[in-house]
């Protein structure tokens, strides 16, 4: 039996082949709309910060405000995962996040573009959170490897959401227009697709709030560490690509925003193979071998003039990166001692932090050197990521 082409020929009757199929598609759709929206606010940054007249420092600092606010959100969210359900805030996020995308168009300086995206930022981390909560729960009850698959949707989106919002930039469109008809056609779809998402049955342990997040495996601290390390990278590659193109590399309003799509069409592909990948290689090597390609790829286009070699750069970080955040959110979920809510929250909510340090420390670098100094930092932090892989590896190995 097959759905979205992630079941396989091995039968696992812990759930109903009907039950089955709706659990997949249900995560299909909300990593695809999650997509959708983060990748059309995406595509209409640099416009914003243009329109805004703000410089790289100021616009890093403004970044700051969704980095906060999902952050914030995050531990919440999993804990009302955990008591919940992942259905129900995975259904709620979606629609919420949908309406807040009209929010950054709304902005007339550095401080409401702020609060705008505390607002935005909140939203997408308490979905991402039950989104994620809710494909871990599904690939155990399906008994295998499928979260690449289910993150290969939200790649998807993004290059959808990225490649629909260069040509309306190209055309010249009003942020406003744009991010207001891109938030009721999705919050139209989102609404539609959410009968689709069961409840997923899932292992009820005791949240005690106080103390879930004291004693951290260590395993789980490294882990969380990865996620760092890449969340940071994949957050400044979709904030920072095309101001680079537009400021640094001098293309048009209308090649800027392709960056963000190649970099998205290229993870989109890999994480469609990346369970494969995995299967064969093992979660430790695929992650190494994953890390360090996103930082040759990186490298190459912070030392290169021609826009399409920039491309090529990114295409190759979009490949690297592409299985690692899957893998570290699988794992995170695996924890014996602690419901899939937790487990993901916890990954989610230090990885995110690197959403809130990444925009403005590229901007301080960006302002004090250059732009390429201030990517360049992603560089260092793939390289990173691939040292931690052992220490997850000495302490549970079992989680890759």
């Amino acid at each position: 039996m097959t759905a979205m082409g992630l079941t396989t020929a091995v039968d696992t009757p812990a759930v109903p082949a009907f039950d089955r199929t709706r659990a997949l598609w249900g995560v299909v759709v909300t990593f695809l709309i999650h997509g959708l929206v983060v990748s059309t606010w995406v595509s209409r940054v640099a416009s914003v910060k243009s329109l805004l007249h703000l410089d790289d420092g100021v616009f890093g600092l403004a970044l700051l405000g969704g980095a906060i606010g999902s952050v914030t959100a995050i531990p919440i969210c999993g804990m009302l995962v955990a008591r919940y359900g992942s259905r129900t805030m995975a259904r709620g996020t979606s629609l919420c996040f949908c309406v807040v995308l009209v929010l950054p168009a709304l902005a007339v300086n550095a401080a409401t573009l702020f609060a705008a995206l505390l607002a935005f930022g909140a939203m997408a981390g308490a979905n991402d959170v039950a989104m994620n909560a809710q494909a871990v729960a599904t690939e155990k009850r399906l008994g295998m490897r499928a979260m690449s698959r289910f993150h290969a949707m939200f790649s998807l989106g993004g290059i959808a959401g990225a490649a629909a919002g260069a040509l309306v930039a190209g055309w010249h469109v009003a942020p406003l227009r744009h991010l207001g008809f891109a938030a009721i056609l999705l919050l139209g779809v989102a609404a539609a697709g959410s009968w689709l998402t069961p409840e997923v049955p899932v292992d009820k342990k005791p949240v005690a709030s106080g103390r879930m997040f004291r004693r951290l495996p260590p395993a789980l601290i490294a882990l969380s560490a990865i996620g760092f390390c890449i969340f940071l990278s994949e957050g400044a590659i979709a904030d920072w690509t095309g101001v680079y193109l537009k400021q640094v590399i001098h293309t048009t309003d209308g090649f800027a925003p392709i960056g963000y799509a190649v970099f998205s069409a290229s993870m989109a592909g890999f994480r469609m193979a990346g369970d494969r990948i995995t299967n064969r290689l093992g979660g430790a090597l695929t992650v190494r071998l994953g890390g360090s390609l996103a930082a040759a790829g990186i490298a190459l286009a912070v030392f290169v003039s021609s826009p399409w070699a920039v491309l090529a750069g990114i295409a190759a970080a979009g490949a690297g990166f592409s299985s690692i955040i899957p893998l570290v959110f699988a794992a995170g979920g695996r924890f014996k001692s602690m419901a899939e809510g937790i487990g993901v929250a916890t990954v989610s909510g230090i990885g995110y932090l690197g959403f809130l340090i990444g925009p403005p420390a590229i901007g301080m670098i960006s302002q004090i050197s250059s732009l390429r100094a201030g990517l360049f930092l992603l560089v260092v932090l793939s390289a990173v990521a691939v040292l931690l892989v052992s220490v997850v590896e000495r302490r549970n190995p079992e989680l890759w």
